[in-house]
């Protein structure tokens, strides 16, 4: 299950959007200031932020800007909400790192709509990664020195689950892996609990990391 990490010290605001996100099947954990949110995410990084701006303590802005200064901070989706609709305030959030910036009051399908979207991006952004550095060659090794590595062990997934598992490594959504597999996005998430819970993962992310550190590759098309 994905993680979204709101950021708001308005209360009403926070529980409804956290609420709302919630009953759309993400996990969300709350913060109060952009220094209580830094603090969550150095200790377990979620799967997309969405800010305010205005907070006591440390603004977004200054939120965004230390966060995109983090290494794991650097790709990570984010979005501002906020009750400054100005082109000023605007420019100045998509000038800090945010990847989009809604003014409230938003309406759900709206917000819901921006999230799925910058997810999405984030998938596809890891899976090329993955692909780029599985595809890679040491720079001034040849290949008759360049030593094999063994197999990765087998995974412990039901057969199912193993092909849901070579799909969301190569970034394809739920939605598309519904598509690809014949399958339900009811079953798909499912299949992708169940994942999680056997290889100890918390995210998509996690299991691309994961994927990669030990050589799981995608089977050739």
């Amino acid at each position: 299950m994905e993680r979204i990490l709101v950021v708001d010290d308005e209360t009403d605001c926070q529980t409804v959007l956290a609420m709302y996100l919630e009953s759309q099947g993400y996990r969300v954990e709350c913060a109060n200031s952009g220094i209580e949110a830094l603090s969550i995410f150095e200790n377990d990084p979620p799967d997309l932020v969405i800010s305010d701006v205005m907070m006591p303590e440390m603004d977004g802005f200054e939120f965004c800007r230390r966060l995109r200064d983090t290494r794991l901070g650097q790709l990570m989706p984010f979005i501002f909400l906020s009750g400054q609709g100005e082109i000023e305030s605007k420019v100045e959030g998509h000038s800090m790192g945010a990847d989009d910036y809604l003014v409230k009051p938003f309406l759900s399908e709206e917000i819901l709509a921006k999230v799925k979207a910058q997810l999405e991006r984030s998938h596809r952004i890891h899976a090329e990664i993955v692909r780029l550095l599985q595809n890679s060659t040491p720079v001034g090794v040849e290949s008759k020195v360049v030593s094999v590595a063994p197999p990765p062990p087998p995974l412990p997934l039901t057969p199912a689950e193993e092909r849901v598992f070579w799909e969301v490594i190569q970034g394809y959504t739920n939605k598309q892996i519904s598509y690809r597999l014949f399958i339900s996005p009811r079953t798909v998430q499912a299949h992708l609990g169940s994942i999680f819970s056997k290889l100890h993962l918390e995210n998509r992310a996690q299991l691309v990391k994961f994927a990669l550190e030990r050589g799981y590759k995608p089977p050739q098309s």
